[in-house]
């Protein structure tokens, strides 16, 4: 079911105790403040047990940052799909960019990924995106429609009516450049034309497809507002409670 959400991506940030720290600031936001949107956060690995116990009546959706492509075995500090669901995780980002970029993950990878997480009863967010040079040379719309496919297609439609998808303009990621709001709704509405041209314009419109380029509190409002943009993946600001809260609070104006 499509829905609005605001999800923060922690990155490699924060040390046990500012992370216990944020957790609980953003326990107390949640506690006391009604939301238009589902907000989940995506902390360090070693953090996922604490945050299910600060989280524990699921105020707010625990996310794994990556997930291995094997289901188990001799893969040195890789945590499993299974590992996850036996914790109670909501799910995993899956093709973050800084993954492909520093780990030569691919598109087949994160497809043997997203069916593990499905399997295993876990939300995929699956990420896609366009460096600065395929953006210049005019290839964005065929770079994602490739990533979509290669990752997503081989779902039946029941299936990737589970998948959330997060739109990441790799020049737009932890350089302080922002997509235009129309930016981002061309590709949003792309992706979403893409998966009701495979599966139906119902399954299309079951299916979350969330902002990941630097969105901020003085932008969130404008991008939200677009209408095939269902929220955002939320990366520097999403270590500041104030700065995620006021992006949460972009679905409330």
């Amino acid at each position: 079911m499509r829905k609005n959400i605001v999800a923060g991506n922690w990155k490699m940030n924060k040390n046990v105790i500012e992370a216990q720290q944020l957790m609980f600031q953003l326990l107390d936001y949640k506690k006391h403040n009604a939301t238009q949107c589902e907000v989940w956060i995506a902390p360090p690995a070693l953090y996922l047990m604490m945050a299910k116990d600060v989280f524990a009546h699921n105020e707010i959706g625990v996310f794994a940052q990556d997930i291995s492509a094997h289901e188990s075995g001799a893969y040195t500090g890789e945590i499993s799909a299974d590992m996850l669901a036996s914790i109670h995780a909501a799910g995993a980002i899956i093709g973050h960019s800084e993954r492909r970029l520093y780990h030569g993950e691919t598109d087949a990878h994160c497809n043997v990924k997203v069916k593990l997480a499905l399997d295993k009863g876990l939300t995929p967010i699956y990420c896609n995106g366009e460096t600065l040079e395929q953006r210049i040379a005019g290839q964005h719309l065929e770079v994602v429609k490739n990533q979509t496919e290669v990752a997503l297609f081989s779902l039946t439609a029941e299936e990737i009516k589970k998948v959330v998808i997060a739109y990441e303009p790799v020049w737009a990621i932890g350089t302080g450049e922002t997509a235009s709001p129309e930016q981002a709704q061309e590709i949003h509405a792309h992706i979403r034309n893409l998966i009701a041209g495979k599966y139906g314009q119902d399954v299309a419109d079951e299916i979350s497809i969330l902002y990941g380029g630097s969105v901020k509190p003085d932008n969130a409002k404008e991008i939200f507002s677009q209408p095939d943009i269902d929220g955002g993946l939320i990366g520097g600001a999403a270590l500041k409670s104030d700065d995620f809260a006021k992006i949460i609070e972009g679905f409330n104006l």
